[in-house]
């Protein structure tokens, strides 16, 4: 009865006292997240989308095609596709991060449609009498992109004997608008390999 009532309070004490946190770097986290899980993570996004336009500024043709241009190409940058089986996937994130690095790397001039319909909604609003005429805005030459940018991401999964591979694959591609000519195309892969215990991950 002592040994059960001992066993009580130990397990009572390990349950109650074992949580801790701490800030980590984003390596340490992402190393961290393999433990625990494996579907795509924030780390995976960041990787993935610096790949990405690395592999832009060395591709040939999209080098051909900037010289031509002689100046920053404007580009709109459509969400991008779900095309996993996974039906949350970040997806919203993976366009965000792909915008952020774009404008942080000022190689780019970013069209944002979204923007523009607010703008244009107050340029209409300034202008309809409600705010003084001297104070209005007046509706200038808005920016037209250069080229638009479509991507997607896909998953292929593997399984075998309680181990499974995640092969995730980010498309990408651009096409100039005004000649519909393909730019250029490219694509990263991100592998995630997880395998089950026998009493559970």
């Amino acid at each position: 009865m002592k040994l059960l009532s001992l066993l009580l309070v130990v397990a009572t004490l390990s349950s109650c006292g074992g949580f801790k946190a701490k800030r980590v770097s984003g390596d340490q986290s992402d190393a961290a997240a393999m433990e625990i899980t494996d579907k795509w993570v924030a780390r995976d996004t960041e990787l993935s989308v610096s790949q990405i336009l690395d592999k832009m500024k060395e591709h040939r043709g999209f080098k051909r095609y900037l010289l031509t241009l002689g100046r920053r190409p404007k580009v709109f940058v459509a969400d991008y596709a779900n095309k996993t089986a996974e039906p949350y996937f970040p997806t919203n994130d993976i366009t965000d991060e792909f915008l952020t690095q774009l404008s942080e790397s000022g190689d780019y001039i970013l069209i944002d449609a979204a923007a523009r319909e607010r703008l244009l909604k107050e340029i209409q609003y300034q202008n309809d009498g409600m705010v003084d005429a001297r104070q209005a805005k007046t509706i200038g030459k808005a920016s037209g992109a250069d080229i638009m940018i479509f991507g997607n991401v896909s998953m292929t999964p593997r399984q075998r004997s309680g181990k499974t591979l995640k092969e995730y694959t980010l498309n990408l591609r651009m096409t100039d608008i005004e000649k519909g000519e393909e730019v250029m195309r490219t694509r990263v892969r991100i592998n995630k390999f997880s395998e089950k215990g026998s009493v559970g991950w």
